[in-house]
C-alpha cells in the first residue's frame, strides 16, 4: 500500500519537479523553501534548506501536497519526454527529464500534456517525490534490471535520503498510522460494497389564517431515512433505503368550516409516512448501472420518475422530497413527474458525442407500475395503474438546461399525483395526494391521462440560479366527469451561498394543479396560487436549519376560502 501511496502523491507539479533532482544530471527547481544549485556537477545535487523550513508543521505539510491531487489535476505516467507540451529540447533540464522518464519511469504528466515542472516546491513535497523515485529503483533492482541505475544515481539518492532522512520518516510513519487504522476499519466494516447514508428531519410548524387556522394545532414532525447504498462495480448503485416518519400534513378548510380535500400547502417530509406513526417500511429499492452508452434504472419499489429523469430545479429538488430543498412538494418538483411510480424501468440515452446540434442532448424513457407485485385482476406489470414518461434533454454548457416530457398514464379509479401510492379511492386524500387540488387529481372510475411539460434552468452566475416549469394533463375516463383537463406552472429563483457557502435562499411562486369548470365539484373557478419563501442555513456539512413560508391563496380553487400561510421551521441532519 505504501508504494501505491507515494506514486499518487506524485500528482502535485511541485513534486513533479522534485523528482527531478534524483537524475544524473544536476537540475534546478527554484522555490521559496528548497533551493537546488544550477551549477552543481554531473551525479552531484546541492540541496540548501531555508532555516524557517524547521518551523512548520509537518502535519499541514503532509496535508497540503496529499490534497493537490483531488483538485481535478489526475495525472497519467508518460513513457517519453516529447509527450510534454511544455518542455523544449532547449530546455536545460531537458536531458535530466529525459533520462528520468526513460530510464527510471518515476515522472507522471497532467491530462493536457504539460509537465509544470517550474512550480516551487516544499521539503516535503521534495521528499515524497524522491521516495517515489527510491521504490522505482527498487522495483528496477528486484526485477534484474539493476544495471540500469548507475553508480553516481544511487550516490545522490544516498545523499538525498540522508538529508531528507526525518521529512522520509515522518511521511512513512504517517502511512505505517494510515495502514494500522485502515486494517482496524476493514475488520469492522460490515460490507466492502455498501455505505449507510442517513437523513432525519426535525420540523416544527403551524398554520395560520382563517377557519384553516383555528382548526389546526402547532405540531412537532419528525421523518427519518437510513439508505444502503451498495455498488458492485464502482459505476453502479444498488438503493435500499428504510423510512419511518410521523408528519401528516394540515388540513385545508372552507369558509363554511368543512374541510377541504386538497394537497395544497404539502410538505416533503409529509409525504410517504405509511400510518404516521412512525413505524418502518421500505420506501425505496432500486438499481442504477450502466450499459453501454445508457444508463439503466431498475425500481423493484417506491420508483419515482424523478430518481431517473432530469427535473430541472436546482436548490429546490433535493433527492426526491428530501430534507435540503424546497419546504413544499410543488416547488420541488413539476406535479408531472408525480404521475404514476412503483415498480419499473428506465433508461437515459445520450443521443450526441459533445459535437453538433445534439452534442449536449439525450432521451430519458421510464415506465413504472404501481401494482407490479400484485398478480390479481387489474394490476399487475402492464393490467394496473401505471405511467410511461418520455422525455428529451438539451443542455447548453452548464448554464442552461431544457427538458420537453410527456407522460402517459392509466388508474384504475383514484388520484392523479399520487407518485404511485395506492389508488383505492377509500384511502384519505390526503395521504395518497402529493400536490394540487381535488379538482385535479380525483379519478371515479378508470381512466387514462396525457400529460405534457416543459421545464428549465438557468444559472446566469454562480450566485443566482433560476427554474420553471409549465405542465398540462389531459385526463378521459369512465366515470361521471372524469373528462376533464388540468394545468400547473411555477417560478423559482434561488441564491446559492447566501450569506455563507452552502446555505440557500429560495423563493418559489406558481399555481398548483388545477382544473376549471368540472361538473359535480362545484363551480370553483379561481386559481389556487402558491407562494413560498425559505432559507437553508447550513449550521455545518451534516446539519442546516430551514426556516420558510408557505402562502396559499383560494384554497379549493375558491377565492372565498380564507388564505392559508404555513409557517416551518426544519431541521435536517445528515449522515
Amino acid at each position: 500500500m505504501s508504494n501505491i501511496l507515494w506514486k499518487s502523491l506524485v500528482v502535485s507539479p511541485a513534486v513533479l519537479g522534485a523528482t527531478l533532482l534524483v537524475s544524473a544530471t544536476a537540475m534546478a527547481a527554484p522555490n521559496k523553501t528548497t533551493e537546488v544549485s544550477p551549477a552543481a556537477q554531473p551525479g552531484v545535487t546541492e540541496v540548501t534548506q531555508q532555516p524557517e523550513i524547521l518551523a512548520q508543521t509537518t502535519i499541514d505539510q503532509v496535508n497540503r501536497y496529499s490534497n493537490e491531487g483531488n483538485q481535478n489535476n489526475s495525472q497519467s505516467q508518460v513513457t517519453s519526454v516529447s509527450q510534454f507540451s511544455d518542455v523544449q529540447p532547449t530546455d536545460w533540464a531537458f536531458q535530466a527529464l529525459q533520462s528520468l522518464v526513460e530510464r527510471y519511469g518515476c515522472i507522471a504528466g497532467y491530462p493536457n500534456a504539460t509537465y509544470r515542472g517550474n512550480r516551487a516546491l516544499t521539503r516535503y513535497e521534495f521528499a515524497a517525490g524522491l521516495n517515489a523515485c527510491l521504490d522505482r529503483v527498487n522495483e528496477l533492482i528486484a526485477t534484474a534490471t539493476a544495471d540500469l541505475v548507475t553508480k553516481q544515481d544511487l550516490a545522490t539518492l544516498q545523499r538525498l535520503q540522508e538529508e531528507f532522512s526525518a521529512e522520509l520518516a515522518t511521511l512513512r510513519g504517517r502511512v505505517d498510522s494510515l495502514e494500522a487504522r485502515t486494517a482496524e476499519l476493514e475488520a469492522n466494516q460490515f460490507s466492502t460494497t455498501t455505505k449507510l447514508v442517513g437523513e432525519a428531519i426535525f420540523a416544527v410548524s403551524d398554520v395560520f389564517g382563517g377557519t384553516t387556522g383555528d382548526n389546526n394545532n402547532t405540531v412537532f414532525q419528525d421523518r427519518v431515512r437510513l439508505d444502503l447504498q451498495t455498488s458492485f462495480t464502482g459505476r453502479d448503485i444498488l438503493h435500499t433505503r428504510l423510512a419511518a416518519g410521523n408528519a401528516a400534513a394540515f388540513t385545508q378548510f372552507d369558509n363554511a368550516g368543512g374541510p377541504l380535500a386538497t394537497a395544497e400547502g404539502t410538505q416533503t417530509f409529509q409525504v410517504g409516512n405509511q400510518g404516521g406513526n412512525n413505524s418502518v417500511n421500505i420506501d425505496r429499492l432500486t438499481y442504477e448501472a450502466p450499459i453501454g452508452p445508457a444508463n439503466v434504472y431498475l425500481a423493484a419499489s417506491g420508483g419515482r420518475h424523478s430518481h431517473y429523469a432530469a427535473v430541472n430545479n436546482p436548490y429546490f429538488f433535493d433527492q426526491t422530497d428530501g430534507g435540503n430543498g424546497a419546504l413544499s412538494t410543488f416547488a420541488s418538483e413539476s406535479p408531472i413527474y408525480r404521475i404514476g411510480g412503483g415498480a419499473g424501468i428506465a433508461l437515459n440515452l445520450p443521443l450526441g458525442r459533445g459535437q453538433g446540434i445534439l452534442g449536449n442532448s439525450s432521451i430519458t424513457a421510464g415506465y413504472l407500475a404501481t401494482d407490479a407485485n400484485n398478480p390479481g385482476i387489474s394490476s399487475g406489470l402492464t393490467n394496473g395503474d401505471y405511467a410511461a414518461l418520455g422525455q428529451l434533454n438539451f443542455s447548453v454548457g452548464d448554464r442552461l438546461a431544457l427538458a420537453a416530457t410527456y407522460v402517459h398514464g392509466y388508474s384504475a379509479g383514484g388520484f392523479l399525483f399520487d407518485s404511485g401510492t395506492s389508488s383505492n379511492v377509500n384511502n384519505a386524500f390526503a395521504s395518497s395526494v402529493a400536490v394540487g387540488t381535488q379538482q385535479a387529481n380525483t379519478l371515479l372510475g378508470t381512466g387514462s391521462s396525457n400529460s405534457y411539460g416543459v421545464s428549465a434552468a438557468f444559472r446566469p452566475s454562480d450566485k443566482l440560479s433560476v427554474s420553471g416549469f409549465v405542465s398540462y394533463h389531459d385526463v378521459t375516463g369512465s366515470g361521471i366527469n372524469d373528462d376533464y383537463e388540468a394545468w400547473s406552472y411555477g417560478l423559482g429563483v434561488a441564491l446559492p451561498d447566501f450569506g455563507k457557502k452552502g446555505n440557500v435562499l429560495g423563493v418559489f411562486a406558481g399555481a398548483e394543479p388545477y382544473s376549471f369548470n368540472r361538473p359535480g365539484f362545484g363551480g370553483n373557478n379561481d386559481i389556487p396560487y402558491h407562494f413560498e419563501g425559505f432559507y437553508k442555513y447550513r449550521v455545518s456539512d451534516n446539519i442546516s436549519v430551514t426556516p420558510g413560508v408557505i402562502w396559499l391563496t383560494s384554497p379549493g380553487q375558491n377565492s372565498d376560502n380564507d388564505d392559508a400561510i404555513i409557517g416551518t421551521l426544519r431541521t435536517t441532519f445528515t449522515f
